[in-house]
């Protein structure tokens, strides 16, 4: 049970603002967990499907409204209206709790009020934080029991005085038009409601992991970054650890799970997960940079998820896993989503809980979909088959190498390396991704995504680029950074580079260059390798012209990229570090010169 005062008095001060009917403490017991599962059955919150072919799995449908994290709803709340900064919503707190305060009132009434108590990292750890999320769903304490560490452990650690994120989540009336994910930083706290999906209600995600913990990083000399975190093993057994930041659709997950080709497994080489989405970073005694993925699940996108592009994600979800908005196979009993195989099932429920009949199903055409586009899986992170030893290492691991990405068709080549700290910070700050049909709107259109973070970063962008530069000054070895591009395409528009798991290809070169073992051409841009330096052994389609081809930097391309680069810090404003304009000045005399 929690016996921290401060806690308390905030349980009954919500309590008596939302007024459940009951209130529930979860302790994090199977028994108490199993409960709550055949509750959500009964209820019909979830639908529990074939044990045999997948134990432990369960489907769950949100609302037709509620269906992906709401970024036009999403705010940080802090006294100062700079200190949010230009890229993130901004409400001031007062006015914030009085307008969510209305909404929160009386809004469990005739539902249950669960206490969840629980921790990002490992109980106990350097690394470790504790928040605790009240809730009246039921998926969402399904959720985080997988996605984070609960229960009484967690409130043995807060002890009597710890500090803790508060955080308030209410299903309320799943009414779009007041729908808010609100973050006081200020306050170490967290309101949501009005909504039932994932990315806004598991507050453990990115509402702290990212949005809070990005500010507490700020303050305590830390970093919290939207990176995957893998390792990769030598013949020899030693291991090299790497941190990556993509922007969505950009293959994230698929990298974290990547498979050796055979001309690496073969020799030996092997590839561990230690996170897909999120890394907190700390400088160890070593003077390096030590990692930690303050998840205990995976929350990954479903559609697309098959034997060639994630046969490790695929293995991991057939059991212990909670789908949200997929086809439901009413022949078997089991799950279905676009890019799983070629048979849809022909009696099946859709996302929206209609009638779905696979074989209208027509991969050109969106609208005979079955499954949403954001449709999900949650699973735990002890299922991944290529999960990494080190994952339960309190002290995370060392870092070799950050790479920033992007999905570029024609400017960024496959990969180049920064020349130094404060250049790799600038090169994670101009990070961009061009828009795909997938997308809304134009195709082709650039987004600046500084370091993946323009979603996630809970201050003022500006400050979070400081804080990069004043890291760099911390870490006496500090890792390598590099940039690639999995998405160059040729003339026709068909990608040039068979990526998968042929990305480790690239991954081997950049370990290479951290150990000094191999040299690298200076470009306006940065180091870029030598076409012969990069590993195309069996690989078929892909020759020394086609690795020219995919190293060459355009210096008019590069030049408008400099235009655009400014363009875009002037909207972050005056606190974008003189560093970076130096930076951007240095690269445009360089594409000159």
């Amino acid at each position: 049970m929690i016996v921290n005062q401060k806690a308390k008095k905030w349980i009954d001060e919500m309590a008596a603002l939302t007024m459940p009917d009951r209130i529930v403490y979860i302790d994090g017991s199977e028994e108490q967990l199993e409960a709550l599962r055949r509750e959500a059955i009964a209820s019909g919150e979830i639908i529990e499907l074939n044990q045999e072919l997948m134990p432990g799995c369960y489907l769950h449908r949100t609302a037709l409204n509620d269906v992906a994290r709401v970024e036009h709803r999403t705010f940080i709340c802090t006294k100062n209206k700079d200190d949010a900064g230009p890229t993130n919503n901004w409400m001031d707190p007062e006015e914030c709790y009085e307008k969510l305060g209305k909404l929160f009132r009386g809004s469990m009434r005739g539902r249950t009020m669960y206490v969840i108590p629980y921790s990002m990292g490992i109980v106990g750890s350097e690394f470790a934080k504790i928040g605790i999320e009240l809730t009246d769903s039921i998926y969402v304490v399904l959720n985080m029991a997988i996605m984070t560490r609960i229960g009484d452990e967690v409130a043995r650690a807060l002890g009597e005085d710890g500090d803790f994120v508060k955080g308030l989540h209410s299903k309320a009336d799943l009414d779009e038009e007041n729908r808010y994910i609100c973050h006081f930083p200020e306050d170490n706290t967290i309101w949501s409601i009005n909504s039932g999906y994932g990315g806004n209600v598991l507050l453990g995600k990115k509402c702290f992991a990212l949005r809070i913990a990005s500010y507490l990083g700020r303050k305590e000399g830390w970093m919290a970054e939207h990176m995957l975190i893998l390792g990769i093993e030598n013949p020899e057994g030693e291991v090299k650890y790497i941190c990556a930041a993509f922007p969505s659709a950009c293959g994230k997950t698929n990298l974290a799970m990547l498979i050796p080709p055979e001309v690496y497994k073969k020799k030996g080489y092997k590839v561990w997960t230690v996170g897909d989405d999120i890394a907190w970073l700390r400088v160890g005694t070593d003077g390096r940079l030590w990692a930690v993925n303050p998840e205990n699940g995976f929350f990954g996108v479903v559609p697309g998820t098959n034997e060639k592009s994630n046969p490790n994600a695929l293995k991991m979800i057939q059991r212990d896993t909670i789908f949200t908005n997929v086809v439901h196979d009413l022949d078997t009993n089991t799950v279905w989503w676009e890019g799983l195989n070629d048979n849809p099932p022909k009696n099946a429920i859709d996302w929206k809980g209609n009638p779905w009949d696979g074989s209208k199903y027509d991969k050109k055409d969106k609208s005979t979909y079955g499954a949403h586009p954001n449709s999900r899986f949650t699973t735990k992170a002890t299922n991944c088959p290529c999960l990494s030893p080190e994952f339960h290492n309190p002290n995370g691991v060392p870092i070799s190498a950050i790479i920033f990405g992007g999905r570029r068709a024609k400017t960024a080549p496959l990969v180049y390396q920064s020349f130094g700290w404060q250049h790799g910070a600038f090169v994670g700050s101009i990070m961009a991704s061009e828009t795909t049909a997938a997308a809304a709107g134009q195709v082709g259109v650039v987004r600046r995504d500084p370091m993946a973070m323009l979603p996630f970063c809970g201050y003022n962008m500006g400050d979070y680029f400081r804080h990069w530069l004043d890291m760099g000054k911390k870490i006496a070895n500090p890792p390598k950074i590099f940039h690639v591009n999995w998405f160059r395409t040729d003339d026709e528009g068909n990608f040039i580079w068979p990526g998968f798991g042929e990305n480790m290809r690239v991954l081997m070169w950049i370990l290479d260059r951290c150990e000094g073992k191999v040299g690298a051409v200076e470009s306006p841009i940065g180091y870029l390798p030598r076409p012969e330096d990069i590993n195309i052994e069996g690989l078929e389609g892909v020759t020394l012209d086609t690795l020219r081809e995919l190293l060459h930097v355009d210096r008019d391309t590069w030049l408008g990229e400099v235009n655009d680069i400014r363009e875009f810090y002037a909207k972050i404003g005056d606190r974008v570090p003189k560093e970076f304009h130096e930076e951007l000045n240095a690269l445009e005399a360089r594409l000159k010169a």
